[in-house]
């Protein structure tokens, strides 16, 4: 079952309605991360509060992910959905996805501006080298990353000092994921 069946599956057990403590519960229990304790603005238990009270504490888990992402920029149906990718997500001061046997670090600022992507320590350790694959250098620098060859690692900034648009996320994903594919199959 994913992430996603899991939150809608507990989110249906609150028929009364539910309050944003059990609702931050919920989210920490199945996508392992503090709601609470991320490094976004506004408060999470203050937005959870009001959008809780306009929807008369019954929401529905595709409600409450739309809200999560349009208010935080965390998008729980992609963190469902990338849960055995072999991607290790750090984003909003805290891990979002981490197994010991991910290939790659995807690494964001608290104010998803700027990304680094490298290897991580499972693939060193697996092919022996800590660089990122050529495919996936290739792919990222088209986007327009910039390669670190001392670190093995490729950087993003957005040049408006503004938010990397989703479309950029999903094709830097896509980037990776792809990369993913051809290594694993030795991996």
């Amino acid at each position: 079952m994913t992430k996603t069946a899991q939150m809608d599956k507990l989110l249906d057990a609150y028929k009364e309605g539910i309050n944003s403590s059990e609702l931050i519960a919920i989210i920490q229990d199945i996508f392992n991360f503090d709601l609470e304790t991320l490094q976004v603005s506004p408060l999470p238990r203050e937005v959870l509060d009001a959008f809780l009270q306009q929807a008369a504490g019954s929401v529905t888990g595709p409600e409450v992910r739309r809200m999560i992402n349009e208010t935080f920029a965390i998008n729980l149906d992609a963190l469902s959905a990338l849960e055995q990718a072999r991607i290790s997500l750090y984003s909003k001061g805290q891990w979002m996805l981490r197994h010991e046997w991910d290939l790659f670090v995807v690494h964001t600022g608290t104010d998803d501006i700027g990304v680094s992507i490298y290897p991580t320590a499972y693939y060193a350790e697996h092919t022996g080298t800590a660089q990122l694959p050529q495919e996936l250098l290739e792919a990222l620098t088209d986007l327009g990353f910039t390669r670190d060859a001392e670190s093995g690692a490729c950087s993003y900034t957005s040049p408006h000092g503004e938010p990397v648009p989703d479309a950029f996320k999903g094709q830097t994903m896509k980037a990776v994921m792809s990369a993913i594919r051809t290594v694993s199959a030795h991996l």
